[in-house]
């Protein structure tokens, strides 16, 4: 991008819009970040599958957009790694408090661009690439992380640590703080692409705007005109719908799952019911001071609702979500425990830990409904304690989609189905700043080498991870094509062969592609998908130029654009996308669409194509087989997708689900598909 960051006041920046030279003024924004074992739970393995494949991601440089970097963690040694590839431009700046000789072969790169917050916040710190906040330090770990012999939280989710791609480099590019102005976040992108990054993970998010006005959908989409793969968190503003975040087909957008580790912790109740909840309180049962039947309270855990006359030497029950921030509020009033409780029904069997200062633990709204209820039927409720301080895993229901994950339809072009894929997002264990608390409370003294935290920001670097395997083991692939290799090999299964269930939901529905998209990435079978689909930069100005944007508006896209050559014959569902939108509106039943799948495994193969779809529904794909002998060779195939007549009335905005998959003995190439009837 060619441009600058300015502080104008209105009248200075509508007269700096009508300059001859200015193509667009945008008013800068703040975007905001979304905040082991997870590599074991997608399927990685030492010994065999994507790891050895791919050389554990070896020379490929990963880029961040995120709070910066924490680089004296262990996750960032070199050991084992050789230098960095000759044609890597990036470098690592020297500033105060940042030495440039902290950087090595596996931190290859460390930049800020985080001047404009520096101001408006009216900070003293010099711009450096140093991490106070951890969100950055997290994700970087997550994705490109050494091995670690030993990590851990309080005790909590100890054992081996490990990037998803853990010799893969990695190059920080430092744009936020508490949030991240556009103009940094963009700035940060141009380096990024300038120094020669493979990927970018951007664990940020900003409600979706018409893509000529995101400056986030403009800056990726010259990353992408370079060859670079931009994966993106969809947002943390579940589980309502049309939520999701970074919706542009160049982009991967990831959602967030449960994994199949918890940190349980119980409630007696003095009536003798044992709710469980998570904690990660690190003092036993034995020595905890919330061992004995303690007296509960209600309160809303308000700043001016946590007095002494009110809690003191009580356990305290939140009536909204109230994080470990509330625990030390309590504490200070003279509390002896709380209890935070999941406020939206909704929400189904997955519950964050939280490193609470005094006994405390989160309860889903199911518990919580429980504990009320008991609250309620007696005059003095009680209940008391108990931490093992205990990991379990494998015995929880997982993957699930996580509550909190944004979800679609796609509010700027339904079309295009949003998010892509999910991936571990809840809970996750990774490196941290030697700056940040590991809780939200300013008021917290403990300082960690590594924390646990849950968000689409932790679900992204997992698919950039494994995006960097993919790229070492097929180096000549478009973004798009890395990006159909993660969704068309995803699972829409749990671990048992089960359904992935939507947290969202207060039954625990199955997830929809709406929530997950093509299902769980899968590291094993994305590096040998079989057959991909393929789109360029071409085929994306064909998209924009199809949703009617005015050349001024192309223009932020292409530059010298005089005119729209062409558009996508038959609308942007079209787009050669690895999924399906079908819109049934009220001028047509029917609604053909094309796609084209490209050969990339070594040896001839033939397809058999197979569909599910809904009650009155009819498909029809055409061929039923594909056949390819070489490498690369591209076919084409059309559906035609049929709302049959008398089939039952589905009221206006209904959305229902199915699929479509090219198989033979050894691959899947599987396509969600979902439907939305208009009429």
């Amino acid at each position: 991008m060619h441009g600058f960051a300015a502080r104008l006041t209105d009248g200075e920046a509508q007269r700096m819009a009508t300059a001859p030279d200015v193509s667009r003024v945008y008013k800068d924004r703040v975007y905001h970040t979304q905040a082991t074992r997870s590599p074991w739970f997608m399927g990685l393995h030492d010994d065999f599958g994507a790891w050895p494949d791919a050389e554990f991601g070896d020379g490929v440089i990963i880029g961040f957009v995120d709070t910066g970097i924490w680089p004296e963690r262990a996750s960032f040694n070199d050991a084992g790694l050789g230098p960095v590839r000759s044609t890597w431009r990036g470098k690592c700046v020297d500033a105060l408090g940042f030495n440039a000789s902290l950087c090595n072969n596996k931190l290859v790169g460390a930049k800020s661009f985080v001047t404009v917050e520096l101001d408006a916040s009216g900070l003293l710190t010099d711009s450096n690439p140093r991490d106070i906040a951890g969100h950055g330090t997290h994700v970087a770990s997550t994705a490109a992380g050494a091995e670690v012999p030993s990590a851990d939280l309080f005790k909590f989710a100890g054992g081996r640590a490990s990037g998803v791609a853990r010799m893969a480099r990695i190059a920080m590019y430092r744009a936020c703080n508490i949030g991240c102005f556009a103009s940094d976040v963009v700035a940060a992108i141009d380096a990024a692409v300038t120094d020669g990054v493979d990927l970018l993970s951007m664990s940020i998010a900003y409600p979706a705007e018409p893509f000529y006005d995101d400056l986030l959908s403009v800056a990726t989409f010259g990353a992408e005109q370079r060859g670079v793969f931009v994966v993106l968190a969809g947002g943390n503003k579940g589980p309502t719908a049309s939520t999701i975040s970074n919706v542009a087909p160049w982009m991967t957008t990831v959602g967030a799952a449960t994994t199949d580790r918890v940190f349980p912790a119980t409630l007696r109740l003095g009536n003798g019911v044992v709710l469980t909840g998570q904690s990660l309180y690190n003092i036993p049962f034995s020595q905890s001071q919330g061992a004995g039947m303690i007296p509960l309270v209600r309160t809303s855990c308000g700043e001016y609702d946590l007095t002494p006359d009110k809690v003191m030497g009580k356990v305290v029950v939140c009536s909204q979500d109230a994080g470990a921030s509330a625990g030390f509020d309590v504490e200070r009033a003279g509390g002896a425990g709380i209890v935070s409780v999941q406020s939206t029904e909704r929400f189904w069997d997955t519950v964050m830990a939280q490193p609470f200062p005094l006994p405390g633990l989160l309860l889903s709204s199911a518990g919580g409904k429980k504990l009320a209820d008991y609250m309620s039927s007696v005059a003095y409720p009680v209940a008391s304690f108990n931490f093992t301080c205990d990991t379990v895993t494998g015995e929880n229901r997982a993957p699930m989609v996580a509550g909190f994950s944004s979800r679609g339809p796609n509010p700027i072009v339904p079309e295009i189905l949003k998010p892509d894929v999910i991936a571990p997002g809840v809970n996750i264990l990774a490196a941290w700043s030697g700056a940040a608390q590991p809780s939200d409370s300013d008021m917290d003294p403990r300082r960690v080498e590594y924390n646990i935290i849950s968000g689409t920001s932790m679900a992204c670097p997992h698919v950039a991870g494994v995006a960097a395997l993919i790229k070492k083991r097929h180096g000549d692939w478009t973004p798009a094509m890395i990006r159909s290799a993660l969704m068309t090999t995803a699972g829409p299964l749990d671990k048992n062969g089960r359904d992935i269930v939507d947290s969202g939901s207060a039954v625990g529905a199955a997830a929809t592609p709406m929530e997950a998209g093509a299902g769980l990435v899968l590291p094993r079978l994305a590096m040998d998908p079989g057959l991909v689909y393929d789109a360029g930069t071409q085929d994306y100005v064909d998209f924009l130029c199809t949703l009617n944007y005015t050349v001024e508006q192309m223009r932020q896209f292409v530059p010298g654009l005089s005119k729209c050559a062409r558009t996508i014959p038959g609308g942007v569902a079209n787009l050669n996308y690895p999924s399906f939108v079908v819109v049934f509106d009220g001028s047509t039943r029917v609604r053909t669409l094309t796609r084209t799948v490209t050969k990339v495994s070594a040896q001839p193969e033939r397809y058999n194509v197979t569909v599910a779809a809904p009650d009155g529904v009819k498909v029809t794909v055409t061929p039923t087989t594909l056949e390819f002998k070489r490498v690369n060779e591209k076919r084409s195939y059309t559906v035609q997708f049929s709302s049959e007549a008398g089939a039952k009335v589905r009221p206006a905005g209904t959305w229902d689900f199915g699929h479509i998959a090219w198989e033979n003995r050894k691959h899947r190439v599987r396509s969600p598909v979902a439907f939305k009837w208009d009429n």
